[in-house]
């Protein structure tokens, strides 16, 4: 076994050339002035609102459901693709933080969350009529 004596120690303090920068021999000479990027977290100079996509009608059921209530976005407009519906339906979901499904051109979402469904279709740019309100 080799004595403590016997390993050669390497200097890491930047003196000797045993460790180096990669960059120390970069400059910035010859190179063309880059544009000054605006800050990310500038305002925007308008704030977009959403295309409109039609109407939706949300109604509660509790039918056939042992008594659980869910909300039902029908009366999607047909302009509306099954491949948007879908993705509609995903953000529902994940945004209200349950389950639900999608049935003929309808979203079905678990729990009883009108205000919020309501307010997350019309930032998607529907206008929604029916149940607005908790009970």
């Amino acid at each position: 076994m080799a004595k403590r004596e016997d390993v050669k120690k390497i200097d890491v303090s930047g003196n000797s050339g045993g460790l180096q920068n990669p960059f120390a021999a970069l400059s910035r000479d010859g190179l063309p002035e880059g544009q000054l990027v605006e800050p990310l977290m500038a305002k925007p100079a308008k704030e977009e609102k959403p295309a409109k996509k039609g109407r939706v009608v949300l109604r509660r059921e509790t039918a056939h459901r042992s008594g659980k209530a869910v909300i039902v976005v029908g009366d999607i407009p047909a302009n509306i693709g099954p491949e948007e519906i879908d993705e509609l339906a995903r953000h529902l979901r994940k945004s209200c933080g349950c389950g639900g499904t999608v049935r003929e051109r309808e979203i079905e979402i678990q729990g009883d969350q009108p205000e919020k469904i309501c307010a997350l279709l019309e930032d998607y740019g529907f206008r929604v009529a029916g149940v607005r309100s908790g009970r």
